[in-house]
Order: C-alpha cells, then sequence, then structure tokens
C-alpha cells in the first residue's frame, strides 16, 4: 500500500513539474513575441515620421533629390516587409537600409543652416531620435527575452 502511495505521489510530482515547465515556456515564448511586437511599434513610428522629415528637408534642399528618393524608397520597402513572408530577415535588412538612407539624408541637412533652424524639422528630428532610442531599447528587450527563451 505504502509503495503504491508513494509511487502516485512521485507520478503527481513529475507531472505538476511538467505542467510548470511547459507554462514558462509558453510564457516566456509569448514575451518573445511581445518584444518583437514593440519593435515593430516603434519601426511603424519612425515609418510614419518620415514623410513629414522628407517634405520638411524637400523645402530646403530641393536639388538633393536622389537622396529625398533614396529615404522614400527604403521607408516603402520597410513598410512592404512589415509581417511579410520573408519574415524577420527581411524585415530587418529593410530597416538597415532605411536607416542607412536617415544617415545621409542627416549628412545632407548638415549643409543648410537654415533647414536646421527651422522648429518643424528640429521637432520631427528630435522626435526621429527618440524613436530610435525606443527602437534601441525595444531590440535589447526582444534579445533578453530570446536569450532567456
Amino acid at each position: 500500500m505504502i509503495p503504491t502511495l508513494v509511487i502516485a505521489g512521485l507520478f503527481v510530482i513529475l507531472i505538476l513539474w511538467f505542467v510548470a515547465g511547459y507554462n514558462g515556456l509558453v510564457r516566456v515564448r509569448n514575451q518573445v513575441k511581445e518584444g518583437w511586437a514593440q519593435i515593430d511599434v516603434q519601426l511603424k513610428r519612425r515609418h510614419d515620421l518620415i514623410p513629414n522629415l522628407v517634405e520638411t528637408v524637400k523645402g530646403y534642399a530641393g536639388h538633393e533629390k536622389s537622396t529625398l528618393e533614396e529615404v522614400v524608397k527604403a521607408r516603402a520597402a520597410a513598410v512592404s516587409s512589415t509581417g511579410g513572408s520573408g519574415g524577420h530577415e527581411q524585415q530587418i535588412q529593410a530597416e538597415n537600409k532605411l536607416s542607412g538612407a536617415l544617415g545621409r539624408l542627416m549628412l545632407v541637412v548638415e549643409r543648410y543652416p537654415d533647414l536646421k533652424a527651422n522648429q518643424n524639422f528640429l521637432a520631427l528630428q528630435e522626435e526621429l531620435t527618440s524613436t530610435e532610442n525606443k527602437i534601441g531599447f525595444s531590440r535589447t528587450f526582444y534579445n533578453d527575452q530570446v536569450r532567456g527563451y
């Protein structure tokens, strides 16, 4: 009788351990998904800021058309890669191209002191910088969650 109870008790403990482990894995998997969703939110925010930034720069630096077109094309590629069938790799590559194009746009801006003093441009630049910081924090959170998973 006692060996049967011990075996039953061990069996119950084993089942509880398995259920707790499974629930822990599901929780961590959901945290990984949440981490990627946070990155996605910040990337969409950046995508929404770019047309306003391009229009502001266009008024001052209209002859820098190739740089502005490059930013617009990179943004379109990044927006179309979001949630596409290519997965995260394609989205990451598109976002890297967009970051490079934005960097080149900021170099163009350095040549125009009037633009750098424009309040609308300064507000957009500050918001874009804030968004870039949030993307960095979201990536760090995502990487931590993936590492834990």
